[in-house]
């Protein structure tokens, strides 16, 4: 795991207060030149604002096209509302950024990725790593360590080297083979689709799980063995494949590769579906679903989407 040590915390949050000087907008031309002194004085320095800016990026969604039309209008009462929701929604993710909440290691990571967003690395010793939506892994490569700190992350690791796997339960240790990882409440879920995987909770004997097995690795235990749901691995391929599931699986599991809000009435998930959906398109999912199923999609912008029944209106 990187060691984020007092330097990096310190630089994150002296980028931190710059974002929130400029975006105050009460930065003279001498803090400008300040802040060009500073970025260039250290690499940690320039390291640590280029992720604090790409981190104020995913909070300020509301697209500018849509914020310039809307200040236009002559409503001078809505635009008088724009202007502070505006300065709120900047604002707040810096004064998040500099709380006690701030998740250093989840943003500061090694290998990261945004909503909707999917990567994926070859690593110098030949490990294959995919990492999810909204995932944060740090890697070690002398130690041969790799470090879930957010969200899901695939691994395999060549059939002659060993890789352990660290998750805030335990740790899980793959000699060759598949895996993957996927925090969840209060645990990480093991899939092993390849090879054997030995899950060690931090407190609690270890447990060993072989291809086609998952579990879930928590702080005192391994829960119960059970087979693999192939369908939620298929992201890997950047697709999901349903065969009669439940609507509502399907639809928690879009909830995470779009920004903003989408939300739909409860009857809707039982629902049944089939078909392969291609997760870099997730609006055309949407539309294939109110094509084939008695439900209505209802968008007040792309980042607010709501749906309903047929009969019903959201």
């Amino acid at each position: 795991m990187t060691n984020h040590s007092p330097e990096t915390r310190e630089a994150v949050r002296a980028a931190a207060r710059w974002l929130a000087l400029l975006d105050a907008g009460d930065a003279s031309e001498s803090d400008l030149l300040r802040l060009a002194k500073w970025r260039a004085s250290s690499s940690l320095h320039e390291d640590a604002w280029q992720k604090a800016s790409l981190l104020r990026q995913r909070f300020t969604a509301l697209p500018g096209a849509l914020a310039m039309a809307t200040l236009d209008r002559p409503d001078t009462g809505r635009r008088a509302l724009l202007k502070q929701t505006l300065g709120i929604a900047v604002l707040l993710p810096t004064a998040w950024l500099v709380s006690r909440e701030l998740p250093l290691e989840a943003w500061t990571a090694d290998m990261r990725t945004s909503v909707g967003e999917r990567r994926q690395v070859l690593l110098s010793d030949g490990t294959f790593v995919q990492l999810n939506t909204d995932s944060a892994v740090d890697i070690d490569m002398n130690a041969r360590r790799l470090t879930l700190l957010r969200g899901e992350v695939a691994v395999k690791v060549p059939a002659n080297l060993n890789l352990m796997l660290q998750v805030p339960y335990g740790q899980v240790a793959v000699g060759g083979g598949e895996v993957c990882l996927r925090l969840v409440d209060q645990a990480c879920r093991v899939s092993v689709a390849d090879g054997v995987a030995s899950l060690q909770p931090l407190r609690g004997p270890a447990h060993v799980l072989h291809a086609g097995q998952q579990a879930n690795l928590q702080v005192a235990g391994v829960g119960p063995v059970t087979g693999l749901d192939e369908w939620r691995l298929g992201w890997r391929e950047g697709v999901l494949r349903l065969d009669d599931r439940p609507l509502g699986d399907l639809l928690h599991e879009l909830r995470r590769y779009r920004p903003g809000v989408l939300r739909w009435a409860p009857e809707l998930e039982r629902l049944r579906v089939t078909g392969t959906f291609r997760l870099d398109d997730t609006d055309r999912i949407l539309e294939l679903l109110a094509a084939s199923l008695p439900l209505q999609v209802h968008a007040r912008t792309r980042y607010w989407v709501s749906l309903a029944s047929r009969e019903k209106r959201a």
